[in-house]
């Protein structure tokens, strides 16, 4: 057996060195402030909702979010933000049937929708989604936003439409077809992360 001796400064130094190289090879794109409104040491905690009713939220809601990394989806401040966004849009004090990451300042392709085409109804998160088609069929329906409180309004949108989004499983797009009430909800969120609000959709 051969004993091998080991420099222990130069084995620290080198250490330093692998971490520094694995956290500049997955650079996340959240910005400083939006890993603060995430928060690591937040895992299920409600998030406050950007409202049209101050200057500074209205100029993030009506930005276009951009698309989520690969990087990003590995990250523990993804994970965190899937559960807080979960947690917020089903607050017992102001729930809602769907939430897009721009209401609670992060301005990300990723929303979270019920789903009532489905047995039990539950709530699912989309990253990276967009609407690939949207059916001629239309119709008038009501419409309300945790960003616009207290306010309805009546919006033409399709009655059916065809989503594709990213899986954060195994990072490949996949697409649905939605149809009725929660394909109306999926437009909704979507607008969101165009900047859109639906008080907008009047006007174009």
């Amino acid at each position: 057996m051969k004993i091998l001796k080991i420099d222990l400064n130069k084995m620290a130094v080198v250490i330093v060195c692998i971490t520094a190289f694995c956290s500049c090879s997955k650079k996340l794109t959240f910005s400083e402030n939006e890993m603060q409104l995430i928060g690591l040491d937040s895992t299920d905690g409600i998030m406050p909702i950007y409202t049209v009713d101050d200057p500074a939220d209205t100029a993030l809601l009506n930005a276009v979010s951009s698309d989520l990394s690969i990087n990003d989806m590995q990250s523990e401040y993804y994970k965190i933000l899937k559960k807080r966004l979960l947690a917020t849009v089903q607050d017992s004090t102001n729930p809602g049937v769907g939430i897009a990451a721009p209401q609670v300042g992060v301005s990300k392709r990723l929303v979270a929708v019920q789903r009532f085409d489905k047995p039990e109804e539950p709530f699912e998160l989309y990253s990276n989604i967009r609407l690939v088609s949207l059916s001629q069929d239309k119709a008038w329906g009501w419409e309300g936003c945790l960003s616009v409180p207290g306010k309805r309004d009546t919006v033409l949108r399709s009655t059916s439409v065809v989503i594709s989004y990213i899986d954060d499983k195994d990072f490949k797009e996949k697409k649905d077809t939605v149809e009725g009430y929660t394909a109306v909800i999926f437009q909704h969120e979507v607008d969101h992360l165009d900047g859109i609000l639906y008080t907008e959709r009047k006007k174009l």
